[in-house]
């Protein structure tokens, strides 16, 4: 039998508020399946089951804001013939890794101990919150009487403005008070080393032109991608910063899962996994980025895609910013950082000329590697880059 925790989404994330469940008891789930959505500071996120069996019991009513690690659900391997376990009886993990279907429509619940239950639909709930409405005062005219969100807008009207004029929290302050808990954690606990180096581009942007000539405008590759799969090939021939500082030792990943920082439009930054990046073709990354990009944006990724990123990447070349140097995500050990590719005086075999170049930067926890670690691999970006008919 599997207890199914809330897990943690990030190492800014405390808690999180359960919004509904896609299963019911007697459901059998396999691993990886979404089996719920679970509303963060960073979004709205589809939670994957980490255990494949039956589902025995639903223990966390939606609406619900708990904290990492409280019991969600009771799961029945194929093999389990044991009594379940109660609430009281789990004792949960400060993390646990889980391992993503289109979200139905369902009724949420409130069961107060000494109240009728009250059936109510996601969207009316969070209406209701807002407008600080008391829904045991009003009148459901859904289906079997459950509350709308036309009931909630029709009992908040009748109340008056005093109760409608409360205005929900600020998203963007909410996603900025994350990530500053979670960054200043880092600083403060992480050792950080930085290194940089100058990388020559000319020869992986005239590969590209040449590529990008034979393709239809819809099918052409942004050099982002292949900056993304060298980054991966390098951290595969320098496998000693791609994992998880936990327990006082580094881990090493069996996978390369970059994490690639994404811009909200709030404001703020995700970095969900782009899975198995070493192992996909670069056309398979660009379909992975244009599928991965509008749902980050969105506020609605997979918690796998949250959690299981083995070091990150931040390009701020776009924007025109030549140099940048991150701060590591926890429990991750290593951010990689790319800038602009400008033209500039390039010195070889005793001649000078104009080379198109990019700075790439490292910041690396100095608890699971050293600055003779951190240069071999951006030795190893380099090499790969020179090769770009390699990647």
């Amino acid at each position: 039998m599997a207890n199914f925790l809330l897990p943690s989404l990030g190492a800014d994330m405390t808690e999180g508020k359960l919004v509904s469940w896609k299963i019911k008891p007697g459901d059998v789930v396999t691993r990886g399946l979404v089996v719920a959505e679970v509303e963060t500071d960073k979004g709205v996120i589809d939670v994957e089951c980490f255990e494949s069996g039956v589902v025995e019991k639903l223990v966390a009513k939606p609406g619900e804001k708990l904290p990492v690690g409280a019991l969600l659900a009771v799961i029945h391997g194929a093999e389990d013939s044991v009594e379940p376990l109660t609430a009281d009886a789990v004792t949960p993990p400060a993390t646990m890794p889980p391992k993503s279907i289109i979200p139905q429509p369902h009724l949420l619940t409130n069961e107060p101990s000494s109240q009728p239950r009250i059936k109510i639909t996601p969207a009316a709930r969070k209406r209701a919150e807002e407008l600080r409405v008391d829904l045991a005062q009003v009148h459901g005219t859904g289906i079997g009487g459950a509350i709308e969100l036309a009931d909630v807008e029709q009992a908040a009207a009748v109340a008056g403005p005093a109760v409608a004029s409360v205005p929900p929290e600020d998203n963007r302050l909410r996603m900025r008070r994350a990530i500053a808990t979670a960054m200043s954690k880092s600083k403060r606990e992480i050792p950080h080393y930085y290194l940089s180096t100058t990388i020559e581009m000319t020869r992986t942007l005239d590969w590209l032109a040449k590529e990008n000539s034979q393709r239809s405008i819809s099918e052409r590759l942004l050099v982002a991608v292949l900056q993304l799969k060298a980054v991966a090939l390098a951290l595969r021939d320098v496998p000693e910063l791609n994992g998880y500082w936990k327990d006082e030792q580094f881990q090493a990943a069996e996978a390369v899962h970059v994490g690639l920082a994404i811009s909200m439009k709030e404001g703020g930054l995700v970095a969900p996994a782009v899975h198995d990046t070493d192992r996909k073709s670069l056309v398979e990354l660009m379909t992975t980025l244009h599928d991965l990009i509008p749902r980050a944006r969105a506020g609605r990724l997979r918690s796998s895609e949250m959690t299981d990123a083995t070091v990150t990447l931040t390009n701020l070349g776009d924007l025109g910013v030549e140099s940048v140097y991150g701060v590591i995500y926890p429990p991750q050990v290593a951010i990689v950082g790319l800038g602009k590719i400008t033209p500039q005086p390039w010195a070889e075999n005793g001649t000078v000329s104009v080379r198109s170049v990019v700075n790439a930067t490292l910041a690396a926890d100095h608890r699971a590697s050293d600055g003779r670690t951190g240069a071999k691999f951006l030795e190893a970006l380099n090499r790969r880059l020179q090769n770009p008919e390699q990647l």
